[in-house]
C-alpha cells in the first residue's frame, strides 16, 4: 500500500475515533468544565506519549522543534477554545457546520502558505464536503450571533493547525513535536480554567470526577488525543492539507453513527443526504491521485 493511501486510512480511523467518542465528551462536561476537562485529557495524553517516546526513541527536544510544537499546540487550543465559547451564544448543529468550513478554508489557505497546486477535484470535494455538512447539521442561518463569529475564527484556528502540521510533520521528531503541542494545551487549557472556571472547579472538585467523566478522560486522552494527534503528526508528510480536511469532514458522519447506535438519534432524509455527500467528497479528493500526487507515494 502507498504511503499517502495509508496516510489517508490511518486520518479516517482518527476522524472515526473523534466522532465516536463526541458523545461521551458531551456528557463529560456536563459535570466537569470544559477548559478544567481539556487540561486533564490533554496533559494525561502528553504524559502517555512521553512514557512511551522513553521506550521507543530518544529523548532529544531541539528549539526549532519546541517552537513547532508551541505553535501548533496555540492552533488546536484556539480551535477548541473558540468553539466551546461559541457554543455558549450558538447551536451545536450550526457550530457543526462553521467548524466544517475548515474543508474549504484549507484548501485556499495551502496556496497561500504552502504553495500547493490544488486540482480542480479538490475543490470540487470541498464543496460537495461543505453541502454536505450544512444537510448534516441543518443550520439555520436566519440570525447570526457572536457565537457564529467566535466558531468560525475555530474553523480558521483548526485549518491552520491542519496547515501547519503539514509543513512541519517531514522535518522535525514527530513523539517531540506531538509532546510539545499537547503539553501546550494543556497549559493554555489549565490557564483559561483558571480564568473562567475557577469558581466552579473549586466548588465541585471532588464531585466532577464521576464514572462518566474518569471513562471520557481515560479514552479521550488514550485514544483520541495522544493515539489521534501522534498519527496525524507523523503521517500527514504523506498526503496534502486539503485531504486531511475533507477526511475530517467525516467526523460528524461518525458522531452522527455513534449517537444512532448507543442513544438512539435518528438521522432526516436530509441528514443522510449529507452523509452520501460527504461520502462523495472524500472519493471525488481521491479521484486521479495516483497521476497527480506521486511524489506524495514515494
Amino acid at each position: 500500500m502507498k504511503k499517502s493511501s495509508a496516510a489517508d486510512l490511518s486520518l479516517l480511523l482518527v476522524a472515526l475515533i473523534w466522532g465516536s467518542t463526541f458523545v461521551i465528551v458531551q456528557k463529560a462536561i456536563q459535570f466537569m468544565p470544559p477548559h478544567f476537562f481539556n487540561g486533564v485529557r490533554f496533559f494525561a495524553a502528553a504524559v502517555i506519549l512521553a512514557m512511551i517516546s522513553l521506550r521507543v526513541t530518544r529523548f532529544r527536544l531541539s528549539k526549532e522543534t519546541l517552537l513547532a510544537g508551541i505553535s501548533l499546540g496555540v492552533f488546536l487550543f484556539l480551535g477548541y477554545a473558540f468553539q466551546t465559547v461559541g457554543l455558549l451564544y450558538t447551536t451545536s448543529s450550526k457550530a457543526g457546520f462553521i467548524t466544517g468550513l475548515s474543508v474549504m478554508i484549507v484548501p485556499l489557505l495551502s496556496i497561500w502558505l504552502l504553495r500547493e497546486r490544488a486540482r480542480k477535484t479538490v475543490y470540487f470535494a470541498a464543496a460537495l464536503g461543505t453541502a454536505g455538512l450544512y444537510l448534516l447539521t441543518l443550520s439555520d442561518f436566519s440570525s447570526l450571533n457572536i457565537g457564529d463569529l467566535l466558531v468560525f475564527f475555530c474553523a480558521a484556528a483548526f485549518a491552520f493547525h491542519i496547515i501547519f502540521t503539514g509543513k512541519f510533520s517531514g522535518s522535525h521528531d514527530a513523539w517531540m513535536l506531538t509532546i510539545v503541542q499537547l503539553g501546550t494545551v494543556s497549559f493554555l487549557s489549565f490557564s483559561s480554567s483558571g480564568l473562567f472556571e475557577a469558581s466552579n472547579v473549586k466548588e465541585n472538585f471532588r464531585s466532577m470526577f464521576t464514572f462518566e467523566v474518569l471513562f471520557a478522560l481515560i479514552v479521550t486522552a488514550l485514544f483520541a488525543t495522544a493515539f489521534a494527534f501522534f498519527v496525524q503528526t507523523k503521517l500527514q508528510q504523506y498526503t496534502t492539507a486539503s485531504r486531511v480536511a475533507l477526511i475530517y469532514a467525516s467526523e460528524p458522519v461518525f458522531a452522527a453513527l455513534t449517537a444512532f447506535i448507543f442513544i438512539g438519534e435518528r438521522l432526516s432524509v436530509y441528514g443522510m443526504t449529507g452523509c452520501l455527500l460527504i461520502l462523495a467528497a472524500m472519493l471525488t479528493a481521491e479521484w486521479k491521485q495516483d497521476k497527480t500526487e506521486e511524489s506524495l507515494s514515494t
